[in-house]
């Protein structure tokens, strides 16, 4: 939504037959290749205590193995946009995906920590072109119609992610050796390659732009920067150590520079910060940063305390992880049809309300914690969570014209994945400064609960700012021609 102009803050009405067939195809051909990314990142979450007994590391170093990927993510996002013009959205799709499946083969030949999260970074590379350009693809073919129910195909992969991912990942770590949760990846690459070759339609490449080379490495600097200064407050020179402070610092320092550089640019930058006079698309992606920290650096401290605290196998702790997957499984439809329906602004408040309610009680967990509670507690945070995902990614996008989009993506994803990187980095450091010098069960519990409570503050500050985003959306006047004969104008058909 641009502010001010009113005109702007309003969906485009649907079709009769809801999302377009040829959409859904389109959805499902992506899908079957984005699963090896979404399975890889959830299969990872109760991976990180084993990989470090076996690889003989600390936490806070192993948990680059997740946090460098979710850089690495973050990093290539923002160039999806040239990469996309300057080779054509199906080659790089099928692109992306080959370079994915060469980190997971390369990760699965690890030889030590250092090996295993640098080939990581390689996969992360791959995985970051596909998550956004995925979003890009189909919302451009969407062309603006049914959002709600389109986010609701889109994230099929998020949603069933958290369900079968851990799951799988506790089966693997139980029977066979860890270098399987890579291998594991290999057919779903393979399938979604050929599935894309014969399935996406051929497309050229269009006006080739210039890279913006400068903005790339201003704002991968940064952000990279960001993250590790965070990574390093649990280090033992503490939060005032210049381990830290200088590279937060330096990253702070970076994204200034990028923010002045891009605003120079404007459409020709890296990331056109332009597109955040739609107040719609700056409060979702403050929105996505939120709820990406508070999903994947709660998707890490959960299997760790059922397994550090409570003495459970990888595969233990993945079996009591399935309500959450369940929960936001659940939630996807609804969410989409509900924000279709009544709008983003209503769904999100009730969604982060949920989300923070389910989360606070694993702020007072102890060694003795009733674990069918916890699974029924997580199940609601799963239905919460999973439903805001949806419709605040959703929200980005009202109000974008058709050549923003791919922007807009970019912007969203990076967020989501920078929220996930910064989340896991502050998670694990508060976890780890306050179970310094616990040497029973009891004190370790309260470490977690300690990193718990932020978890839930930062769900709290989601439901704040959930204000900012529309209500509920009715048509533009230009579009109302396209309303069918005896439908609501406003109202999607099939809701």
């Amino acid at each position: 939504m641009v502010v001010g102009d009113s005109a702007r803050t309003r969906l485009v009405p649907a079709n009769a037959g809801g999302v377009d067939p040829a959409v859904r195809r389109l959805t499902f051909t992506l899908i079957a290749g984005a699963f090896a990314v979404i399975f890889d990142t959830t299969i990872m979450s109760v991976a990180i205590d084993s990989l470090a007994r076996q690889l003989h590391v600390s936490l806070d170093t192993i948990q680059w193995v997740s946090t460098a990927y979710l850089l690495a993510l973050a990093t290539v996002m923002p160039a999806v946009s040239w990469l996309q013009a300057a080779l054509g959205g199906k080659r790089l799709w099928i692109a992306s995906l080959g370079l994915f499946l060469l980190g997971s083969l390369l990760a699965a030949s690890a030889w030590n920590a250092a090996s295993l999260i640098s080939f990581r970074v390689i996969q992360g590379f791959g995985g970051g072109i596909m998550m956004v350009l995925m979003f890009t693809l189909i919302m451009q073919a969407a062309k603006g119609r049914n959002i709600g129910k389109v986010m609701s195909l889109v994230t099929v992969p998020t949603a069933l992610g958290p369900v079968i991912g851990p799951v799988i990942g506790g089966v693997i770590l139980h029977l066979g050796d860890w270098r399987w949760i890579f291998l594991f990846n290999v057919p779903f690459g393979v399938i979604g390659i050929l599935l894309a070759r014969r399935g996406l339609p051929a497309d050229q490449p269009g006006a080739r732009p210039r890279l913006d080379v400068a903005g790339m490495l201003l704002l991968s600097s940064g952000i990279a920067a960001v993250i590790y200064g965070l990574t390093r407050l649990g280090g033992s020179a503490g939060a005032g150590g210049v381990t830290a402070a200088l590279p937060l610092a330096a990253g702070v320092a970076l994204l200034a520079g990028y923010t002045g550089w891009a605003l120079r640019r404007g459409p020709d930058a890296l990331i056109n910060i332009r597109l955040f006079r739609h107040r719609n698309l700056a409060a979702s992606t403050v929105l996505v940063l939120l709820s990406g920290a508070a999903l994947y650096g709660t998707m890490v401290l959960l299997p760790l305390y059922w397994q550090q605290v409570r003495g459970e196998s990888a595969l233990g702790a993945a079996l009591l992880l399935i309500p959450q997957g369940a929960g936001t499984l659940i939630s996807r439809g609804l969410a989409g049809k509900y924000m279709d329906r009544f709008g983003p602004r209503p769904v999100a408040m009730a969604a982060f309300a949920l989300t923070f309610a389910a989360t606070v009680p694993f702020a007072f967990v102890t060694a003795t914690t009733s674990n069918i509670t916890l699974m029924a507690v997580l199940f609601a945070r799963g239905i919460g969570l999973g439903a805001a995902m949806i419709t605040i990614m959703g929200a980005a996008f009202v109000g974008l014209q058709p050549e923003e989009i791919s922007h807009g993506a970019g912007i969203s994803r990076v967020a989501q994945q920078v929220g996930g990187s910064a989340g896991i980095a502050l998670l694990i450091m508060i976890l780890q400064r306050s179970s310094a010098g616990a040497h029973t069960t009891a004190a370790l519990a309260s470490a977690f609960g300690d990193a718990f409570w932020w978890s839930a503050a930062l769900a709290g500050a989601a439901l704040l700012l959930c204000l900012l985003l529309p209500g509920r959306l009715s048509p533009r006047p230009h579009d109302m021609a396209d309303t069918p004969a005896g439908e609501p104008a406003g109202e999607p058909a099939g809701v």
